[in-house]
């Protein structure tokens, strides 16, 4: 059996009186993509930092690739790839001189790679970082990472400051690091760019893993928002299947369907529709809608 890229085992952190990650037990196979999802507080950055060695757990420990994460940092590093979600870069030093730096600092890089992301994600090389802008400055980072072929890629909300089109190069990357073996984590507020790329999805909230699986595992997730408004009185929906979270204000019906749409649309048939609308939720509102919001993810949601 291979040895997994990532595991970790009853894995805790505490900040004083905050507890930020509460005995996760999460593994990563090689060549998987895991997506970490989860709102403003759940411990995502908590986890990585743990994964990287920058912080000492409470309780547990974190392996990558069978080192503990922790105690054998330098040779775990030697294996994986990090990018977070903003850049702190040298800004006297240029593009080129930049990925020179970090290439020497991780140990290997693949050049020819790394001249066709340059291309693919529009970089200058000659160009001061101090001249970049927010998503340039990612790009870079992004194109160091990738440019290493390390083992694994530890990935911090990756497309932060991207435009539409090199988030469609990043993922390209990602699906190629795959082919070739790769393992990637990454955490993402983006529900769309997860579902395109990860094999599992782990979902934390309030420092725990509350649901692991595949895609096709956690489709009961998926849920479409429905607004309607009508030209006279709102009909009664709340028994109709796969209906729920109704919400009505004046001539306006909201609610939030599961499955397929049709006894809805058959409900409301006859009941003067003046106007219908839908749209999948964010991520914020699917967690709001399966997990809640108690006090606790509203007290943590500054915390790391």
């Amino acid at each position: 059996m291979k040895t997994p890229a990532i595991e970790t085992f009853d894995l805790a952190k505490n900040y004083g009186a905050t507890r930020a990650l509460l005995g996760l037990d999460l593994r990563v196979n090689e060549g998987e993509v895991v997506g970490c999802l989860g709102p403003n507080g759940a411990g995502k950055t908590t986890l990585i930092r743990l994964l990287l060695g920058l912080l000492i757990p409470s309780r547990g420990r974190a392996e990558i690739f069978g080192l503990d994460a922790r105690r054998d940092t330098v040779a775990a590093h030697r294996r994986l790839a990090y990018v977070p979600g903003e850049a702190n870069l040298w800004p006297s030093l240029s593009v080129a001189e930049t990925l020179r730096l970090l290439g020497r600092v991780h140990g290997k890089i693949d050049l020819t790679y790394q001249t066709e992301l340059i291309d693919r994600f529009s970089l200058e090389p000659s160009k001061r970082v101090r001249a970049l802008s927010k998503g340039n400055r990612q790009k870079l980072i992004l194109v160091a990472a990738l440019a290493s072929r390390a083992d694994l890629l530890v990935l911090d909300e990756p497309t932060n400051g991207l435009d539409p089109l090199m988030e469609q190069a990043f993922r390209l990357c990602v699906h190629e690091a795959k082919e070739r073996g790769q393992s990637v984590l990454l955490s993402s507020h983006i529900l769309s760019e997860v579902e395109a790329l990860c094999d599992q999805i782990a979902i934390l909230r309030a420092g725990s893993l509350v649901e692991m699986g595949t895609l096709a595992e956690m489709r009961h997730l998926s849920a479409l928002t429905v607004e309607v408004t009508f030209e006279r009185s709102v009909p009664d929906v709340t028994r109709v299947p796969g209906v729920s979270s109704v919400d009505v204000q004046d001539l306006t019906l909201r609610c939030q369907v599961r499955g397929s749409v049709e006894p809805l649309l058959n409900a409301l048939a006859n009941s003067g529709v003046r106007e219908l609308l839908s749209r999948e939720p964010s991520l914020e509102e699917l967690f709001l809608t399966h997990y809640g919001a108690p006090a606790a993810d509203v007290a943590n949601v500054n915390a790391p």
